[in-house]
């Protein structure tokens, strides 16, 4: 009886004997109607012929199981299970009436018998077609359980793959700059190029263990960054006369250090300032990192000025369009990232739900 809904579950076989105790009470009604007024007769009546056809009707999940409804035309099913119906409630009948008669040898419940043995029949029918149907609603759900469940977890690989292809978007262009910048520190600066050796491989170590977790603190997060930025300013002063290009602040919460956010979230925020603002800039460029609570959210905010007449004014880049493409994977939210310029100020403001955080 492998997979019977029924016995798989102790509460739905004493909702299935509930039921049988039911059709019994009814029974013990229709027989008295019936004219069967010897009430020893009457109960066991019942409790014979209901006992034998709740057995039987552990076996009706096997026609129902294998003549799929799918898989046949709606006529051979219909027959197929009209042929079972009457060649179960014959053999209900007969078995029913052979142990009755073991127990009441009279003419007289014989002849009951036989007067109520077209109602009996027209019941046994019934009772087989509504336990079948019965299967059959449970074989549906559970196939749709098993679709849903399919579904949500083919869509959650979907948005992992799509999340780890977001994650690795980093700019390429920062990795192969930054080995150009040390090949020409080697012959100027040799101590230098050593340190951006050593800044690189750290910020490629942190990226690549922030690669494999979903999630990581904000603190660890702005680590990662802190290095990015450092390998930065050492690119840029080779050029800069001891001018430092960008200058970078920071106000947090203290309680924001330790929330969960989305890992590499931060970085492609910073390398959009640096490629449209820093690049593009005369004047050293002004980065604040703002991050605090804000009702049910964590607010990341990086400000930075720009020149209106440089590439910068045309805005946000690839990397924004990542942040935002990955918080509405995680959080399937569309409201989570916001884009606020004036005159040369350019802000991106990205919430965090603490809910989910």
């Amino acid at each position: 009886m492998k997979n019977n809904p029924i016995l798989s579950s102790l509460k739905n076989l004493i909702l299935y004997l509930v039921f049988w105790l039911i059709i019994t009470v009814l029974q013990l009604n229709i027989l008295n109607f019936a004219g069967q007024t010897n009430w020893r007769i009457t109960i066991l009546d019942s409790l014979v012929f209901n006992f034998i056809l709740g057995g039987f009707g552990l076996f009706f999940w096997y026609p129902a199981k294998y003549i799929s409804i799918e898989k046949s035309s709606i006529q051979k099913v219909l027959f197929s299970h009209l042929v079972s119906a009457v060649l179960v409630t014959v053999v209900w009948l007969a078995l029913g009436f052979f142990i009755m008669q073991q127990i009441f040898n009279e003419e007289s419940y014989s002849s009951f018998f036989r007067e109520s043995l077209p109602w009996r029949f027209l019941i046994g029918l019934l009772l087989y077609f509504v336990l079948t149907v019965f299967y059959y609603v449970f074989i549906y759900y559970q196939s749709l359980q098993e679709k849903l469940l399919e579904e949500a977890r083919l869509k959650s690989l979907v948005m992992e793959s799509e999340l780890k292809s977001l994650k690795l978007q980093l700019n390429p262009h920062f990795i192969f700059n930054s080995l150009n910048s040390i090949s020409a520190l080697t012959d100027i600066n040799a101590s230098k190029a050593k340190e951006m050796i050593l800044k690189l491989a750290e910020f490629l170590r942190h990226t690549l263990i922030n690669n494999e977790r979903q999630f990581n603190t904000l603190d660890e997060e702005l680590k990662t960054v802190r290095i990015y930025l450092e390998i930065e300013k050492i690119r840029f002063s080779e050029g800069s006369n001891g001018q430092d290009k960008f200058i970078y602040t920071e106000e947090i919460e203290e309680k924001c250090k330790s929330i969960s956010v989305p890992s590499m979230i931060l970085q492609p925020l910073f390398e959009n300032v640096i490629k449209h603002a820093v690049y593009e800039s005369f004047e050293p460029v002004h980065i604040k990192f703002k991050c605090n609570l804000i009702n049910d959210y964590l607010r990341i905010s990086l400000e930075n000025n720009f020149e209106p007449a440089g590439s910068s004014a045309k805005g946000a880049g690839i990397g924004i369009n990542n942040i935002r493409n990955r918080l509405e994977l995680i959080y399937a939210r569309k409201n989570l990232l916001e884009i606020n310029k004036t005159n040369n100020l350019f802000r991106v403001d990205v919430f965090i739900p603490l809910a989910q955080s």
